[in-house]
């Protein structure tokens, strides 16, 4: 039988050796980094590393050669005080301008307004995920309550006492008003595109099923422009950096020289959080 050594096993990522102006970046320092780069999948997550480490030693160098750190420093503190600096005096990120501002402000008008709000009440009919039968079970049994709640809605309160396994229970399936993200991610998701009312199925969560009543909806409101300026500012001011700061890098590995990886499109992503 013919061996595979591990290292040709599809899927596996075997990085080459990782040099930043003639400077290695090793395996271990590359391992040790992973754990801040969460992926899908291990070679994803150690390329995430390896990108981030060669970006930070590009700018160390880059401090280094002005004069704005010491070559043999190792102390991080100082490290990363040298390359705000450095960022300070060689980014040119212009401040956005009024105009620009309300463009953004007008193209997104949902993003600046006031979070929609449900009133809700639901009947949670419990159920284990990887139990079958019951599901099934209390599928049929939402089915049929629903059926009784189109004929007469005043019984909920009361379907809600006898059967729901939520502690609303007490308050007639009350949950009161929910904005976005306020209940469990399943049911959550499904609120924000219901009509008000009864809905006219059981809504499947880890929980079980969910019946749901939306009694009232407050559309969100939009903020006036003076409210949040700054906002609007801000996060231009950030896609600006970000632009400016993914050229800065681009041409540092450009002009420093960078062996065993590219930096992508997303070079400034780790250092902007």
């Amino acid at each position: 039988m013919q061996m595979i050594e591990i290292a040709q096993l599809p899927g596996r990522y075997a990085p080459p050796p990782v040099k930043v102006g003639g400077k290695a970046i090793d395996e271990e320092s590359i391992a040790r980094e992973m754990q801040y780069h969460p992926a899908a999948t291990a070679s994803e997550a150690q390329l995430s590393a390896a990108r981030a480490l060669v970006v930070r030693e590009l700018l160390r160098q880059r401090a280094v050669e002005l004069g704005l750190l010491s070559a043999d420093s190792r102390d991080e503190g100082v490290h990363d005080a040298a390359i705000a600096a450095l960022l300070e005096r060689e980014l040119d990120v212009p401040e956005p301008e009024e105009e620009a501002c309300r463009r953004f402000f007008d193209a997104d008008p949902e993003r600046f307004s006031t979070p929609t709000r449900l009133k809700v009440r639901h009947i949670l009919l419990a159920a284990a995920p990887d139990d079958a039968e019951t599901r099934d079970a209390q599928y049929r049994l939402g089915e049929t309550l629903l059926e009784e709640l189109r004929a007469i809605p005043e019984r909920f309160t009361e379907f809600a006492m006898r059967h729901s396994a939520c502690p609303s229970k007490s308050e007639g399936g009350e949950l009161g008003w929910l904005a976005q993200g306020q209940t469990v991610a399943e049911l959550d998701r499904a609120l924000q595109h219901l009509p008000q009312g009864l809905h006219d199925r059981p809504l499947a969560s880890r929980y079980g099923w969910h019946l749901v009543s939306i009694d009232e909806r407050q559309g969100g409101q939009r903020l006036p422009f003076e409210q949040v300026a700054e906002r609007v500012r801000h996060t231009l001011r950030e896609q600006a950096t970000r632009r400016a700061l993914r050229h800065y890098l681009l041409a540092l590995e450009e002009e420093i020289g960078v062996e065993g990886v590219e930096l992508d499109d997303n070079a400034a992503g780790s250092l902007m959080q």
